[in-house]
């Protein structure tokens, strides 16, 4: 068994637990390890109908603890594999699907579209369930494009409209412009490695991150710099600044060799050394986005602001391109 991506649109609930329960049966029955990740009410009806024995070996996880972050997704479902190996895994889940956020969902939608390269030789059965009442058009079209194969009460069939890495992989020119609600911060890129995490550290108090959140900006930071100093021009800029909801990283490379907006979510083989730094950013910001041009490459960091996400629709701000 290699690593197996199906995704279920139900549009009854019936529809769903039918196809969940039988899974995570199947599961138990083979002796895999079976992992449920769904919201709170669709967990408890789920475990309600099995027997004792089956809700003793169905683990029960947070869906929104999984789907933490894209990065942070795809690192914690290799941990799954690795930790249980021989044994296969087998996930019933619920992917989120932000409708706030063009930017967020996009990402998603890049981690969904990549995971059997990522995941390919991994013992896992993932089963991505996806009420088809609440998908807009595109986002539906965007589930059918990343699925490889689409199951339901009456079996797996293979998916016609599955793209893979196709359907996000083409790099943007430019990042979704944000709103900027307060000043914006530039450092420079130099040899110093130790001094730029010196001063993002300092500017991390300065802007409000967390004490967590700004070791996980120099973390992030330092790692695209390396980037820059080793493969990219040698030189570029690191632009720090708050957006509704969240704080914003902007890394430039002057000379744009960043092609793929897929970078990062394959784990390093010591066969790609720039993708191994970019497995480590992609962990530790919450999104991160690829663009360019000829005139160089940007990687944008966000970091949400939990105690401020709720409210971020409602802010004020300059919808404003930022310019390296």
């Amino acid at each position: 068994m290699t690593f197996e991506h199906q995704g279920l649109l139900f549009h009854r609930e019936q529809q769903f637990h039918e196809v969940a329960q039988e899974r995570l049966r199947s599961a138990v029955r083979e002796n895999a390890h079976a992992v449920l990740a769904v919201t709170g009410e669709r967990a408890a009806a789920l475990t309600s109908a099995l027997s004792p024995n089956e809700r003793e070996r169905v683990r029960v996880i947070d869906r929104d603890g999984l789907y933490d972050a894209p990065g942070r997704t795809l690192a914690a479902l290799h941990r799954l594999a690795l930790t249980h190996e021989p044994v296969p895994v087998v996930v019933v889940a619920e992917p989120p699907l932000p409708a706030a956020s063009g930017t967020e969902l996009r990402e998603w939608h890049r981690l969904e579209s990549v995971l059997c390269t990522a995941l390919a030789p991994q013992r896992i059965r993932l089963l991505c369930a996806h009420d088809a009442r609440s998908l807009t058009p595109r986002t539906r079209s965007a589930v059918l494009a990343t699925h490889p194969v689409l199951t339901g009460p009456r079996g797996a069939r293979n998916n016609p409209a599955y793209l893979g890495t196709a359907a996000f992989g083409a790099r943007p020119v430019a990042p979704e412009p944000l709103p900027v609600t307060g000043p914006v911060h530039r450092l420079e890129i130099g040899l110093s490695l130790p001094r730029l995490r010196g001063e993002l550290v300092a500017l991390g108090a300065d802007v409000g991150f967390p004490s967590d959140r700004i070791d996980s900006l120099v973390v992030a930071v330092n790692e695209l710099a390396a980037n820059v100093l080793e493969h990219g021009a040698g030189k570029g800029t690191v632009q720090v600044w708050r957006a509704p909801g969240r704080w914003v990283c902007d890394v430039f490379d002057e000379r744009g060799g960043l092609y793929d907006p897929l970078a990062g979510y394959r784990p390093a083989d010591g066969v790609r050394p720039r993708g191994y730094g970019l497995w480590i950013t992609r962990q530790t910001c919450d999104f991160l986005e690829i663009s360019g041009s000829g005139e160089g490459s940007l990687v944008r960091l966000h970091f949400v602001d939990p105690a401020r996400e709720a409210s971020s629709v409602e802010e004020a701000g300059t919808r404003t391109p930022l310019r390296p």
